[in-house]
């Protein structure tokens, strides 16, 4: 899912984005209203928008005093849905099958940025162990590597 089609999302539910010169912020949400830094590359900005929509559809409340614990969680919940939305594990499948030979390519195949996968992996790998089959993939997280297994 690419920049592009998450401001179609956000748009079709009611969602309106902006692009500012934000100065603290790689993006901010209040209400229906988000603001994406406009001065970023397009991979950036759908990690920051995927994040941002994570906070529209799964916190409530003004979450910005990151020392409450109630906060963080929430934040990392917003954080997980964006990893959820722009990195699946199909999608990993499919950038595996259209070529893709490194967390570089890979990113680049997904529109997100390689920070932005590493960090999505360290979370998979922390819910599915050292690794993942799927079908017959065999999805490693450390190292990060997508084998395609034989019959």
């Amino acid at each position: 899912m690419n920049y592009d089609s998450l401001l179609e999302e956000a748009d079709s539910n009611g969602i309106q984005i902006k692009e500012k010169p934000l100065m603290a912020n790689d993006g901010r949400i209040k209400g229906t209203q988000i603001l994406i830094r406009q001065n970023m590359p397009l991979s950036q900005k759908a990690c920051v928008l995927a994040e941002e929509l994570g906070h529209y559809y799964t916190t409530t409340g003004d979450i910005l005093d990151q020392t409450l614990v109630s906060n963080r969680k929430q934040e990392r919940t917003a954080r997980l849905w964006a990893y959820h939305k722009m990195i699946t594990l199909d999608k990993l499948i499919a950038a595996k099958k259209s070529g893709c030979r490194n967390s570089f390519e890979i990113a680049e195949y997904l529109s997100v940025t390689e920070e932005f996968l590493l960090e999505a992996l360290h979370c998979y790998q922390t819910k599915y162990g050292k690794g993942f089959q799927k079908e017959n993939y065999l999805i490693l997280f450390d190292p990060f590597n997508i084998y395609q297994l034989v019959d």
